[in-house]
């Protein structure tokens, strides 16, 4: 799995019951498709290293007050996603947010998925559908993705 890119600092307006407030949080988007096999292991140190830049880069920032994964599904990849948001997680304290096309409840009955469960604090679930489209709706693309809070 590779980090396609990140936005260290994005504000997010946050409508919480009638007093608007706004918090910084950094966002990663996840890429797709795998680690191509030529070169894998300098890719995969490319990889290490930046995620310990990005992570030096989160601590540093003393306004952020999450991590969100989005872009591509970044469950796609399970065991690598795992890996990294542990990663993350454990080196942060951070609130980590994760946009997928899998339902909460599929993941809770998948052995592969539900471990990320433990380290990810909101899951928004579900794919986007374009029909179901709303410029209205706060932290999601559709009416039919909830906002599930995990921990």
């Amino acid at each position: 799995m590779n980090l396609l890119f990140t936005y260290p600092e994005t504000i997010v307006d946050v409508k919480a019951s009638a007093i608007p407030s706004i918090w910084p949080d950094a966002v990663t988007i996840v890429a797709v498709a795998r680690i191509p096999n030529p070169g894998i292991h300098r890719q995969a140190l490319r990889s290490h290293r930046k995620n310990r830049k990005m992570i030096c880069e989160i601590n540093a920032n003393p306004l952020l007050d999450g991590i969100t994964f989005s872009g591509g599904d970044p469950l796609y990849h399970p065991q690598e996603f795992l890996a990294l948001v542990k990663q993350i997680k454990e080196a942060t304290g951070q609130n980590i947010w994760c946009y997928t096309g899998y339902t909460f409840e599929q993941i809770q009955n998948d052995e592969m998925l539900k471990p990320i469960l433990d380290y990810v604090d909101v899951i928004v679930d579900g794919r986007f559908e374009p029909d179901l489209y709303s410029p209205y709706l706060e932290f999601r693309g559709s009416s039919n993705q909830r906002i599930i809070r995990v921990r």
